[in-house]
């Protein structure tokens, strides 16, 4: 059963900690290459922020995602189907299950991400690689500008710091493995 944080609690305390940190809007965007509509929108409830926009707001707000939402249980080098937590930020239609604990110092941070069709995600950019693969579905992801439709058992390897956004394809739900260097959680 995925934890999931209301879109409004999530929002309310992206809006307290940036007002803690004496930060407008327009500054955080800035900071995160995101618009002030759409972190307007995170703050009343209306949207929700991509879990890696999420680590960037955090970042911008001079903390971690824990200050905003539970970091699921994790514990040894093991994951298995039916143990892990999953969590959603607030659609619980897209939901984020963390595979495996990792260590200190890992490098590699593996998600599965199921996200319903119709879902567009924002566009973001963050540190480091992603590399992403669709076990079930179709989806288009844009990186740098340029297109690239993925159906199941494509993948696609590229650098975090260019502007990238993707969505879902057709009437599916997708799956993916998203595996990232930039650590989600501290």
């Amino acid at each position: 059963m995925a934890d999931s944080v209301a879109e409004e609690a999530l929002g309310k305390k992206i809006r307290k900690r940036r007002r803690a940190m004496d930060m407008t809007l327009q500054q955080v965007a800035e900071r995160v290459g995101l618009s002030i509509g759409f972190l307007s929108q995170v703050e009343r409830g209306t949207s929700t922020p991509s879990l890696a926009s999420l680590c960037n707001i955090a970042e911008a707000l001079g903390t971690n995602v824990d200050a905003f939402i539970k970091a699921p249980r994790q514990s040894g080098s093991v994951s298995r189907p039916g143990e892990r937590e999953s969590f959603s930020l607030g659609d619980v239609r897209r939901t984020y299950e963390l595979l495996g604990a990792g260590f200190s110092g890992a490098k590699l941070h593996p998600t599965l991400v199921r996200r319903p069709p119709g879902h567009v995600s924002e566009i973001m950019h963050n540190e480091g690689e992603d590399f992403v693969y669709v076990l079930e579905g179709c989806m288009l992801l844009e990186v740098g500008g340029e297109r690239h439709i993925l159906n199941k058992g494509d993948s696609m390897h590229f650098q975090s710091h260019l502007p990238h956004r993707s969505a879902t394809l057709g009437s599916e739900t997708t799956l993916e493995l998203w595996v990232r260097t930039q650590p989600l959680f501290s």
